[in-house]
């Protein structure tokens, strides 16, 4: 129940959204008409077909995206033909028969003088606002679509869907009853309601025409970058399931840990009893460590830490993690590592000992292929950390990144609690370097970009996406946050491969660090590549994986720091040219 609740104002904060703001004027084109016969069948048409479509996207791979690609393509055109059909009725009777039937239908929904809406032809208007709608996500919306891929397709992702698409139909919907007062209103006083359904008719076919140039997710992102995201998170951590307390009156959160000493009784941690830890069963491999299970731990305080080795912010935490289990395996403390996969690639267990070395990580490592430990502790995050007492109880957790201090905390606290002697002592402060470092928050204004066709946005080269199949790219003058090919590539479902040498990746961004995860060919030769910056080496704003001109070589699949800008953070154009075929791209992130 609690992330159906979750899942549902989720989408009703999706209105804040950039990408929702074109479709604004489909749904006050409906501003006057009757709710039950006009507007709510347009609400239900849209959450209907947004939650079948972004089910199609967490489990039915290509065939979904295609499937996708010709529903905008066909919601674009109805939606324009609505949008003529308000600017002038008389458009209609010159065109085509089937297409007059078609286009009376829709006048009809927009109100044309001498005729009502009916249900049918709202729902339809709906339908094409959902095709149109289903590329907008947000943190909890990925969170839904996560889950479903990696535990496959069932009931609960899809009451999950239509509780985020009916979150944003009630936003919608709220908006339109006040939108509606206010043109009832101006209809009364001015009588200009031909001038209003004109206005709207302009404003429908311009919302159609920022759509299909792309301009949602990139003009609109520059006018409007505060996403979202930040809305969605605070909902998340505020309606995360609160477990019950099983100890004192006073609980210490996960935002601050605090310990009430008394000198006269055992010590006790004000940590709540958040239930019993599940079985480490089910790893198909064990790193630094033979099979550990819940019971030869008992005794002693476990720190779990969901991790995977592309993930650039489990990179950015394992310093922190590193550090506590070298400082506290004298006191009890025992950190396993669960690895488990986002993409192909790092189900290869040969992939994930090297990134183990690389990373310098001592502890056990438990590889978790099959999710059966992910499942067993019903993550959904990258990194997560789950704390276990003494007695085999959960007792602390905490999701992504930060948190350092209080985490730390509460590893002191359990540690006395199980009977060591410590005092308390400063937190730990690595000296983290490269891809390790802490990003620079304030001046992050780029995310998270896939190359795959299966989750790929902001794509803009100008011969559009082909999936699984080789085809030439180019690439002018991305905007921000965009992105494109050129040369000759296959993009599949989680990578782009290059087909010839002299390929390249262009994308505007605007971040201190750009990494990209890049891997050679199941051969495994090295591949050359050189990246620019404006078109120009980026000498001492270069990342640890490139050299002052900009040089560098994938030797292995994972995460290359490419970019670390030495002055003022700007909006940059970055390129990486490879001078050898067969690269494999997954994804950008930026820090």
């Amino acid at each position: 129940m609690t992330l159906l609740i979750i899942a549902y104002f989720g989408g009703a904060l999706t209105i804040l959204s950039p990408c929702i703001l074109p479709i604004l004027p489909f749904v006050f084109a409906r501003a006057g008409q009757p709710f039950i016969r006009s507007t709510l069948p347009m609400l239900i048409g849209m959450s209907v077909t947004f939650a079948l479509v972004a089910t199609l996207a967490a489990v039915g791979g290509s065939w979904a995206v295609h499937a996708n690609e010709y529903g905008r393509l066909a919601a674009l055109l109805l939606l324009a033909l609505f949008g003529v059909s308000l600017l002038s009725p008389r458009v209609a009777s010159v065109i085509t028969q089937p297409v007059v039937d078609f286009g009376n239908r829709l006048l009809n929904a927009s109100g044309k003088p001498g005729s009502g809406p009916t249900a049918a032809n709202s729902s339809i208007l709906g339908v094409a606002t959902g095709l149109l709608w289903a590329p907008c996500a947000g943190p909890i919306l990925g969170l839904v679509l996560t889950g479903a891929a990696l535990q496959g397709a069932n009931l609960q992702t899809t009451f999950l869907l239509v509780a985020y698409a009916a979150g944003a139909a009630t936003s919608l919907a709220i908006a339109l009853l006040v939108g509606g007062k206010i043109f009832a209103g101006m209809n009364r006083s001015l009588g200009v309601s031909e001038r209003i359904r004109q206005v709207l008719g302009a404003a429908v076919l311009a919302g159609v025409a920022v759509i299909a140039l792309g301009l949602d997710t990139g003009l609109l992102a520059r006018l409007s970058y505060a996403s979202t995201a930040a809305f969605e998170q605070t909902v998340l951590d505020q309606l995360h399931d609160k477990p019950e307390i099983q100890t004192s009156s006073e609980v210490a959160s996960n935002g601050t840990v605090s310990a009430v000493v008394d000198t006269t009784q055992p010590f006790r941690s004000n940590l709540p009893i958040e239930g019993a830890a599940p079985s480490l069963n089910g790893a198909v491999e064990w790193l630094n460590s033979p099979p550990l299970t819940t019971e030869e731990l008992r005794g002693k305080v476990v720190l779990i830490d969901f991790w995977t080795y592309s993930c650039i912010n489990c990179i950015r935490t394992v310093p922190y993690v590193r550090a506590w289990a070298e400082k506290y395996k004298d006191q009890g403390l025992v950190v396993i590592g669960v690895h488990a996969p986002e993409f192909a690639f790092e189900k290869k267990i040969d992939n994930v000992k090297k990134a183990v070395d690389d990373f310098e990580i001592g502890y056990p490592v438990a590889i978790d292929n099959d999710y059966k430990i992910w499942r067993a502790f019903e993550n959904s995050y990258w990194p997560a950390h789950y704390l276990i007492d003494a007695k085999g109880q959960i007792r602390y957790h905490h999701f992504g990144e930060g948190n350092y201090r209080q985490t730390e905390q509460a590893i002191q606290d359990l540690l006395r609690e199980a009977g060591s002697e410590m005092g308390s002592t400063a937190p730990v402060t690595p000296d983290a370097k490269g891809a390790e470092a802490s990003p620079d928050l304030k001046n992050v204004r780029s995310g998270e970009t896939y190359l795959g066709y299966k989750r790929a946005a902001s794509f803009v080269s100008p011969e559009g996406l082909h999936a699984d199949a080789a085809n030439a790219y180019s690439i002018d003058e991305p905007g921000l946050n965009e992105w494109g090919l050129s040369g000759t590539w296959t993009v599949g479902a989680e990578q782009a491969v290059l087909d010839q040498a002299d390929g390249s990746i262009v994308y505007r961004f605007s971040a201190r660090d750009l990494h990209l995860v890049l891997g050679p060919s199941a051969a495994g030769k090295p591949i050359r590549f050189q990246v620019t910056i404006d078109g120009k080496p980026p000498g001492t704003s270069h990342g640890a994986d490139t050299d002052a001109d900009g040089y560098g070589t994938v030797t292995s699949t994972k995460l290359y720091q490419l970019v670390r800008q030495s002055g003022d953070v700007e909006e940059r154009t970055f390129e990486i040219r490879f001078l050898d075929p067969d690269v494999e791209a997954y994804a950008f992130t930026f820090g």
